[in-house]
């Protein structure tokens, strides 16, 4: 993360830490209850890292800003870009209280694999039918643009993709600035006015969301068809930093940390699973700790071992199974958390029929199960290295972390292990607690939107 954070240093980085433009955070309600929401244990740990710190001013402004109360208010665009699918969100904020009204939109495969020009005009269409639908077509409102892929910011609406992933591979787009294709999409159509306020990835929403309501969040993480993570960082300590440092001296840090491991720091633990699923990736050699931990990759790593335990005759009786088990990516991430979820083995059968297994034993049922806890909770352990390394990064007494992501959301044991495991990985001194996002990349979008239009009324 140092590496990524320095000038001269960032170049070689893999975790490249890219300064989202996004400084400050939502000061809607909830600010002055922070505390008291917090335990008197934690408040004294607090104190006390105050007391034989320097860092007194940072935490006493801390302090004082939760009971600093401006609500944004307005209506606000969302669009949210990251996978095979994409959202439009129009949302109402009113003195604390949110209304949101969304419609999901396709992205079929010839445009995920076509033009830049061809993504973009699809999008501006989209929003134009939704604007048209909830009668706002005739209004010009802010739109927060979420953008999940890696992205080099040179402003809050000025970033440059950096590359591709999840299966996206758009010519004409890498090293262009997506803002402008998206403004120029809209343009081309003439039937909306949409301002873009802000670009933000899904991480970045993600926190915005919780920190809504509860401003100690200072970290983001995704886990979900993909992975990365963001957090609030000094400015002292960005050295890729060339805006202003005024007040607040902090922004949020996407750290693109899908490609820890690209240098070759995590040969040591990936297996022969995890080389075959990279080699088969339309980005092989990249996103290495992403294809250990994300949805997107660990129900083919299960169908893998499983496969090989066949060959070795330790599963299905070694007899040949059928081709939808041959099949790449035919085991969905999804049976992973069905199995776990039940606490026999009815859920397994039912997975390996709908896979044309028709005549698995407990004991084979047993085996996949067994498979499904290994790969799920290797994925939990690292996302807890992750953000134990981030929780330290903070070093702050106490942190609320923003989570979202259907893995997160939908496997069972998850958050258990997520915590277990960060508990054991800093220091007891230090609280955390893990805050489930409320639609972050909708509605993150939305706030950062809402906070930049309110910076700006703020500076006139």
């Amino acid at each position: 993360m140092n590496k990524g954070l320095g000038k001269e240093t960032n170049p070689e980085a893999t975790v490249k830490m890219f300064p989202t433009y996004v400084r400050q955070l939502p000061n809607g309600k909830g600010k002055a209850v922070c505390l008291l929401l917090l335990s008197s244990s934690v408040l004294s740990s607090w104190f006390r890292v105050i007391s034989r710190t320097n860092t007194c001013s940072s935490y006493l402004a801390d302090i004082s800003s939760f009971f600093f109360f401006q609500t944004e208010n307005g209506k606000f665009l969302a669009l949210d870009l990251g996978g095979t699918n994409f959202r439009v969100l129009l949302i109402e904020l009113d003195d604390g209280k949110v209304h949101m009204e969304s419609k999901i939109f396709a992205v079929p495969q010839q445009i995920m694999l076509g033009t830049g020009v061809q993504l973009f005009d699809h999008i501006a269409e989209c929003l134009s039918h939704f604007m048209k639908e909830f009668q706002v077509a005739c209004e010009t409102l802010p739109l927060g643009f979420t953008f999940s892929f890696p992205c080099r910011q040179q402003g809050l609406t000025k970033a440059s993709l950096f590359q591709w992933t999840k299966g996206f591979n758009c010519s004409g787009v890498v090293g262009e600035d997506v803002v402008q294709l998206l403004r120029s999409a809209i343009k081309r159509r003439s039937d909306v006015e949409i301002d873009v306020v802000a670009l933000v990835n899904d991480t970045t929403g993600t926190l915005m969301s919780c920190a809504y309501k509860n401003p100690c969040c200072m970290i983001g993480v995704i886990m979900g068809t993909g992975s990365n993570a963001c957090y609030m960082e000094s400015l002292d300590n960005v050295e890729l930093w060339s805006e202003d440092r005024n007040d607040p001296k902090q922004v949020i840090i996407n750290c693109e940390w899908g490609a820890f491991g690209d240098n070759g720091v995590l040969d040591f633990v990936r297996t022969e699973f995890d080389h075959i699923v990279d080699a088969k990736s339309v980005n092989a050699g990249r996103q290495m700790y992403e294809k250990m931990i994300s949805g997107m990759y660990m129900g083919e790593i299960v169908r893998l071992a499983m496969v090989r335990l066949v060959r070795e005759g330790l599963l299905f009786e070694g007899k040949n199974v059928s081709d939808l088990v041959l099949e790449p990516d035919r085991f969905f991430t999804k049976y992973i958390s069905e199995i776990e979820q039940d606490k026999g083995l009815n859920s397994a059968r039912l997975v390996l029929e709908e896979l044309g297994i028709l005549d698995a034993t407990d004991e084979d049922c047993e085996k996949v199960k067994c498979l499904c806890t290994v790969v799920s909770t290797r994925a939990a352990n690292l996302t807890a290295a992750g953000i134990a390394s981030l929780i330290l990064k903070v070093n702050r007494p106490y942190v609320t972390v923003g989570i979202d992501g259907s893995v997160y959301r939908f496997h069972p044991h998850f958050h258990d292990r997520l915590v277990d495991k960060i508990r054991e990985l800093i220091p007891e001194e230090i609280k955390f607690e893990i805050m489930l996002s409320e639609d972050g990349s909708g509605k993150g979008a939305a706030l950062v939107a809402a906070v930049a239009v309110r910076s700006k009324r703020e500076l006139v």
